[in-house]
């Protein structure tokens, strides 16, 4: 493999590390959406039903009041947060973890040759039958958009700007191409 990657990446797999923070990355995209409304949030109701005394009936000072129907819920659902803090120590090694790991398997590859003239999907395709990989995440620049749109209609191809990357998107496929150009920006995101 590329001696530029073996020097960057060298923390040696720490799977309870990199679970935590796939976990915690994916507890983040959550979005908890179930809601009912208490007693404060139904409208209406701002009117007194009827006087406090003379009828014989309970008192009742609204009809929002959860024992009525059209009432409120007594112990209402709010949205639920299942957002969890990432150090960024701990984000950064698992990075590197996951690139020494995708490393030591051979599934890890560079290139210098992501710097397409055109925007056109079939030179993508010469670049996938060179290096000869499939279903391959390609980590490059927003500089060179090019690269992405050759790349982003070739089925189990991603392309991603060094800015974006996660463990989630790493572990998901089986190949991960970096354009050399970024490996200075990418030394920085991931060198705890």
């Amino acid at each position: 493999m590329s001696k530029e990657l073996s020097k960057i990446f060298t923390k040696e797999f720490n799977e309870a590390l990199v679970h935590q923070v796939i976990t915690d990355f994916m507890s983040n995209q959550r979005s908890g959406t179930k809601a009912q409304k208490n007693r404060s949030a139904v409208s209406g109701g701002g009117a007194k039903p009827r006087p406090q005394k003379g009828s014989g009936r309970a008192r009742a000072g609204t009809t929002r009041s959860p024992i009525w129907r059209t009432g409120g819920v007594t112990f209402a659902a709010r949205p639920k947060h299942f957002s969890k803090k990432i150090n960024k120590k701990m984000y950064r090694g698992a990075l590197n973890c996951i690139f020494n790991e995708l490393l030591k398997r051979g599934r890890l590859h560079s290139t210098d040759k992501l710097s397409f003239p055109d925007k056109k999907t079939k030179l993508g395709k010469a670049l996938l039958d060179e290096l000869k990989v499939v279903n391959a995440l390609f980590i490059t620049t927003l500089d060179n958009p090019n690269a992405f749109f050759s790349l982003r209609n070739i089925k189990d191809i991603s392309v991603l700007d060094y800015r974006e990357i996660n463990p989630y998107v790493l572990m998901k496929h089986d190949n991960v191409v970096i354009d050399l150009n970024i490996l200075e920006h990418l030394e920085k995101a991931t060198i705890v």
